[in-house]
């Protein structure tokens, strides 16, 4: 078997998916993207093209190293997602090839069914605690959202207070048992984190997700220590070199890779393995679109780490397609009682819709992160 042709496609409402075509007729399929820089790429996964093109799909170890080694500059996000994209869509062709589930190739699972989290309110919380009750009367035991707005790196205690005012509408909506996740989105600095995370200890949350930005953590880390609430990062790490000294640093109770941009399958599940040797849980990222969460689910069969997946589902990005709508048989992913059921069809275990994903990809996307400023007129991180 040999690969023939790597085709793109841009969708809305962000995202990009990969088809890889065999000169026997199989093919798979990936979702290489950096939300916001989805034709940077689509252009990546081209000329990564030129290592696959002519090879063996099934040579999947190979063809990640030589995609990964051979460009001498590697790493990142551009790179590891195009990487990652293709790597999903190569295990999707050898799973399907075998007529087995990702899965099964990866040694078999420990699971068939993961709890998943859905997202409440958006970027900037309000009417949050609805947004939380209605929720959980979905089935949902467990929610995430936004902690906070802009903040300077030292801001005023009204800003705390809204932040602290929103967490605990939501607790008091949903009570002690619902999983509260609050992401701090990588727009809190050192100064303002450690107050926050003083402050919503009083919630007994079920994670605080990127208390500053990754390149940030070395000084926070006696603080991320202390804290009792799980700390949860990783979105923004692209492979296991990335992961190596924040494990180290016993700093993280929980890690977020996300395998649209981790490169892809074969490095996220080191990069699992390694957290499980540290103790440390799996959550993967995964805002994004249905091969994406495909992708996520046959990992989560087999880490026996997994104990949470983040999905898109009424995510407050799918305004114009959701998570469903590129997929022949959307029961393909069961939502019961606060679980999502592991696909169990070969390779991804997902049927798309090629020929709706073709007139959307007419439509296409550009879309861009908000650009968020302070008072002042400096940038904000969004």
């Amino acid at each position: 078997m040999k690969v023939t042709r790597l085709t793109t496609y841009q969708v809305p409402p962000r995202w990009l998916f990969l088809k890889i075509e065999t000169d026997d007729g199989v093919t798979g399929w990936g979702e290489p993207v950096v939300e916001g820089r989805a034709a940077t790429v689509a252009a990546a996964v081209e000329e990564l093209s030129d290592y696959v093109v002519g090879k063996d799909p099934r040579h999947i170890e190979d063809l990640w190293s030589t995609m990964y080694r051979s460009g001498f500059y590697r790493g990142g996000p551009i790179l590891m997602s195009a990487l990652a994209g293709i790597d999903q869509a190569l295990w999707d062709i050898k799973g399907k090839s075998f007529g087995v589930p990702v899965s099964e190739l990866l040694g078999g699972s420990v699971r068939d069914k993961i709890r998943v989290y859905s997202w409440i309110g958006g970027d900037r919380p309000a009417d949050t605690a609805a947004a939380a009750r209605e929720t959980v009367d979905r089935g949902f035991t467990a929610v995430k959202m936004n902690g906070t707005s802009e903040l300077q790196y030292v801001d005023s205690w009204d800003k705390v207070q809204a932040c602290i005012d929103s967490v605990g509408a939501v607790r008091d909506a949903v009570g002690p048992n619902v999983g509260i996740g609050v992401d701090f989105h990588g727009r809190v600095h050192k100064p303002m984190a450690k107050v926050l995370l003083r402050e919503l200890e009083q919630f007994k949350l079920m994670f605080i997700e990127e208390p500053v930005l990754s390149e940030e953590t070395d000084g926070l880390l006696d603080a991320m220590r202390h804290t009792s609430t799980p700390i949860a990062l990783g979105e923004r790490l692209y492979s296991r070199w990335d992961f190596k000294n924040i494990l180290a640093s016993g700093a993280v109770d929980i890690i977020q890779p996300d395998p649209s941009h981790s490169g892809g399958i074969t490095e996220t599940r080191k990069i699992a393995a390694m957290a499980e040797a540290y103790g440390v849980g799996l959550a993967l990222h995964c805002p994004l679109g249905p091969i994406a969460l495909a992708t996520c689910l046959q990992l989560d069969a087999g880490c026996h780490n997994a104990f949470i997946q983040e999905q898109s589902l009424g995510i407050h990005y799918n305004t114009t397609n959701d998570l469903l709508d590129y997929v022949r048989e959307p029961s393909v992913f069961a939502y019961d009682d606060g679980y999502v059921t592991i696909p169990t069809g070969p390779g991804l275990g997902i049927d798309v819709n090629e020929d709706y994903v073709l007139e959307r990809a007419g439509v296409g996307h550009r879309w861009r992160n908000p650009v968020w400023r302070h008072a002042d007129g400096s940038i904000a991180e969004w």
